[in-house]
């Protein structure tokens, strides 16, 4: 459990403050509160198991205290009986996240539980997602501080949480940032304005030894503090967007990288232009051992105790079977690449008809880097390692195995007023040895169509139809989806996922979603499929389930 004094003087603190902050201030209170249920059902059909708990919940009750020079917030936590999927030390309650903040002329101080992101995040990001069960929060001190225009700095110090505790290694750091407009600003000036944003950061992690054995007779010397740096310059011109950035790590043996000292590092440009009814994006990405986390030793399966985050780079898809292969970031070493476009096809043209035409094409590939054979163990990977400087690879190698890959057409299309119409094509490869330890590489290919009709000025009426053709795995899948929304209050969705491949599952869900205010109600039931949950390369396991579900959200 949480620590009880910390967080009793905590609450002391806060209510202290919000006591004394209506004399200097008028004060305004916000929060939400978010609940979700189910009321599972066993199912050995699609392996759905007995649970020991006739109701299952993750409920979140915030508060925050806003005024003019102090806030203050704390959130509740009921996870005792928590939802399925979620590691077993997920589970329990209390008020595990509370702040204090303070602001004074340029300044402004954080005591408590907060959360950072230097840059990209590459070497620090701490935030919330409450979907993965992840919660990386730091507790401690967090100063930001604008010295002169365009001038931020941030310094902070403090322990991560690590579910209902907070890890014993400290994690500190700074970073500065610094924006400034090259060229004319008058109105007069004709050339775009041109934005140079430069910044640097390091991070420090600072925690004890430990006993870890190579053998019976001998122990790994570890270090006590593993720092990480960071570099970066984004230009940005009229509608031109440049990002270069570079991080490095110093030698960080832990279970990631099988207790090995090479050092790690990251480096990611990006491009991006748009204007009117056009865009582009292009992004390259290397990165090798730099899985960074306050805790050494942990559970390869779990998302906490993270410091930093790599981005995935690939469409995030919102489309079901799209995204039934998702992909999961390789911290341990791989090459990212992405390109994407987009363009709409102005009205009254052939191909933009009478309201236009919106095209967007993107592509991801993912690749292994080359490691020496000699450096690599049978496995493939560094287990066998240990406490050598384990596998390398040159910065610009290309190994033999791909690790996912992505190419999918989408066509936007209004027909009539009240007819809108998009279309997919998406060609994928993801290698499920990589992502999730066996079934080899998976290839697919998928068709989504989807239809938007607005019967009347209250009603509308959404369809889906997905197809998703592979000769690997489970076979063929298709999924339908029927939503008739009803302004303001009302919205009902019923769908259906079948595997026509080996099990011939269905996987039926039906929804009644109402809407008042600031109050949200959905109460669904049906089948989910056991799979991953993902977002931004960031993944958690949810099993199979059937069952009563329910979900409360108010926001105040």
């Amino acid at each position: 459990m949480f620590n009880v004094q910390s967080t009793l003087r905590l609450l002391l603190l806060t209510a202290a403050t919000a006591a004394v902050a209506p004399v200097m201030a008028q004060v305004t209170l916000t929060g939400s509160i978010q609940s979700d249920i189910l009321i599972p059902q066993e199912d050995s059909v699609i392996g759905a198991g007995k649970e020991s708990d006739w109701a299952l919940t993750n409920t979140f009750a915030e508060l925050q205290m806003r005024s003019k020079h102090v806030d203050a917030g704390a959130r509740l936590e009921y996870l005792q009986h928590p939802l399925p999927g979620f590691e077993p030390d997920y589970k329990g309650w209390g008020v595990p996240h509370l702040y204090v903040k303070g602001r004074m002329a340029k300044a402004e101080l954080t005591v408590g539980d907060y959360y950072e992101q230097f840059g990209s995040g590459f070497i620090l990001r701490t935030y919330e997602e409450r979907s993965l069960g992840l919660d990386n929060a730091l507790r401690g001190a967090h100063l930001a501080w604008q010295p002169a225009k365009g001038v931020t700095l941030k310094a902070l110090t403090g322990r991560q949480r690590h579910y209902w505790e907070h890890n014993k290694a400290w994690v500190s750091g700074a970073d500065v940032q610094w924006e400034m407009q090259l060229g004319s600003s008058t109105p007069e000036a004709r050339s775009p304005q041109t934005i140079l944003t430069l910044g640097a950061s390091f991070v420090n992690k600072h925690e004890a030894d430990e006993d870890i054995l190579v053998d019976a007779t001998r122990r790994l010397n570890l270090p006590r503090n593993v720092n990480a740096f960071d570099l970066r310059a984004n230009l940005h011109r009229g509608n031109l967007s440049l990002l270069a950035e570079y991080a490095q790590k110093t030698q960080d043996p832990c279970t990631g990288n099988g207790f090995t000292y090479r050092k790690g590092y990251v480096a990611m440009l990006s491009a991006s232009y748009s204007k009117k009814g056009a865009s582009l994006l292009l992004q390259a990405k290397r990165a090798d051992n730099m899985m960074f986390r306050s805790q050494r030793k942990y559970d390869k399966a779990t998302t906490a105790s993270m410091i930093n985050h790599l981005p995935a780079f690939m469409l995030e898809h919102t489309y079901t079977l799209p995204a039934l292969y998702p992909y999961a970031t390789q911290y341990d070493g791989e090459w990212a690449l992405q390109a994407e476009g987009s363009y709409t096809f102005p009205k009254s043209t052939p191909l933009g008809g009478r309201y236009g035409t919106t095209v967007k094409v993107n592509f991801s590939h993912i690749h292994s880097p080359e490691y020496s054979d000699a450096q690599t163990g049978a496995d493939g990977t560094t287990a066998n390692l240990m406490g050598t400087d384990g596998r390398s690879s040159q910065f610009f190698s290309w190994g033999a195995r791909t690790y996912y890959q992505d190419l999918n057409i989408q066509v936007d299309k209004k027909l009539t007023p009240d007819l809108r119409l998009n279309l997919m094509y998406m060609n994928q490869f993801y290698n499920m040895t990589v992502v999730e330890g066996e079934g080899g590489m998976i290839h697919s290919d998928i068709v989504v169509a989807e239809a938007k009709y607005r019967l009347s000025r209250k009603a509308t009426l959404r369809g889906e139809a997905q197809y998703l053709f592979t000769k690997d795995d489970e076979g063929d899948w298709a999924f339908a989806l029927l939503e008739l929304s009803l302004l303001p209050r009302w919205m009902i969705t019923v769908s259906d996922q079948y595997n026509a491949g080996s099990s011939h599952i269905h996987y039926y869900m039906g929804y009644i979603t109402f809407s008042e205010g600031a109050h949200r109600l959905q109460m669904g039931y049906g089948r989910t499929q056991a799979g991953y949950n993902c977002s931004g390369g960031v993944c958690r396991y949810v099993p199979a389930t059937k069952g009563l579900t329910l979900s409360y959200n108010y926001n105040f």
